[in-house]
């Protein structure tokens, strides 16, 4: 089966030839035969003689070669089928090797050049049809005559369909590249969905356990109490990142229809239903959370909660980052057409440096990326009282 495989592409390029080739000798064979076994009592024809079926295996021969050079095969033809006829010799043994040197111009080569060879040829045909017997010369110009158009007209309408083809084969191409160039765009968004989620998830978390980390080691012996709480804190936020993480894996296995069946669960996408407890765990990572919930609130559709809950989380781990000290507020404002959000501190150093500058600044453009989904914006910088300030806007269309 693997030898059928390789040979059957070579096998199906070397048939037309061989077709061609067997036709030009058989054909030869058979005309000669004929011309030879040619009854001629009433001496309409000139004797056959070695020039005869030497013009024969002229008009036939090159047949084996027409696809590689229609035009030339064409013109060879017909100049030895009008030296076949001004000889006088039985002229309907060569009439089908100019019959289909035409076609096959017709099927390959411009309109214009096939009309004007099939002029030629016609030419050509009719002065061989003055050597048909006297009973059959109307017969002969139409039988000639009939057969340069069937033999125009089908090649006429093969190179067509053979353009046609190319062109489908073509567009078909393109349509292959662009599914592929679509399907990588679509794998590089969610990679890209991917490692947003991954870097907030982990990022967060892992502040915060960092943080608990170094107070219970340093208060371990001196202050149990306190060790304990931040223990506390870090198997509670190493729960919530496992739960997350587990959400991920759901979504990447089953897909969109097993998330929404579980999002009544604790595993559901967070959103700012969860800001109260994203606030306290920031508390409890030494970083004062001041939450403020203006306007009236409503319902936001799934990914836009899910963006506005990344950003203020992002934003927060990166106080707890560069700003350990600092005291923070989160102000979520629902307006009549968008949810508009503030994270401030007041520490003194820029707490999104790592996230605007250096290796790892993945923080402000996740931000960006998550907020341009939806069609919000997110600025970030120093705020007009010190410290710094991230800024996000979602437009929520609402239905009145």
């Amino acid at each position: 089966m693997f030898a059928q495989r390789t040979w059957s592409p070579a096998v199906r390029r070397a048939f037309p030839q061989a077709a061609d080739t067997v036709y030009a000798v058989v054909s030869v064979w058979l005309s000669s035969t004929a011309l030879r076994n040619l009854p001629d009592p009433h001496g309409y024809w000139r004797q056959t003689d070695v020039w005869a079926y030497v013009l024969i295996a002229l008009v036939y021969l090159p047949l084996a070669v027409r696809r590689r050079a229609p035009l030339t095969v064409l013109i060879g033809t017909a100049a030895c089928v009008l030296c076949y006829f001004t000889l006088a010799y039985y002229h309907v043994v060569v009439v089908s090797g100019l019959g289909l040197a035409l076609y096959t111009v017709a099927a390959q080569c411009p309109r214009r050049v096939a009309a004007k060879c099939a002029a030629g040829s016609l030419l050509v045909l009719l002065w061989g049809a003055r050597l048909a017997e006297p009973d059959n010369g109307p017969f002969s110009v139409a039988f000639v005559s009939v057969m340069v158009a069937v033999a125009w007209v089908t090649g006429d309408r093969s190179r067509r369909l053979a353009e046609r083809g190319e062109r489908l084969a073509v567009l078909t191409e393109q349509l292959r590249l662009e599914q592929e160039e679509k399907a990588q765009r679509a794998v590089m968004a969610e990679r890209m969905k991917i490692a947003r989620e991954l870097h907030d998830v982990i990022a967060h978390h892992v502040s915060v356990i960092s943080v608990q980390t170094g107070l219970a080691g340093y208060v371990f012996t001196s202050d149990p109490k306190t060790a304990r709480e931040a223990l506390n804190t870090i198997a509670g936020s190493a729960r919530e990142a496992m739960a997350e993480m587990r959400r991920m894996l759901v979504v990447l296995r089953e897909g969109t229809e097993r998330t929404q069946e579980g999002a009544q669960d604790h595993n559901a996408a967070p959103g700012l239903g969860r800001l109260a407890q994203l606030a306290r765990r920031v508390e409890a990572a030494g970083v004062p959370v001041d939450v403020r919930i203006t306007g009236a609130p409503f319902a936001l559709p799934p990914g836009a909660d899910l963006c506005v809950y990344r950003v203020i989380q992002e934003a927060l781990t990166n106080v707890m980052k560069h700003a350990p000290t600092a005291n923070a507020s989160v102000t979520v404002h629902y307006d009549e057409a968008a949810v508009r959000v503030r994270v401030t501190d007041d520490g003194q150093e820029p707490v999104l440096a790592g996230t605007t500058a250096g290796p790892t600044g993945h923080g402000l453009i996740g931000m960006r990326e998550r907020a341009g989904i939806y069609g919000g914006t997110v600025t970030a910088g120093p705020g007009p009282q010190g410290g710094f300030e991230v800024a996000l806007t979602i437009p929520v269309p609402r239905d009145r």
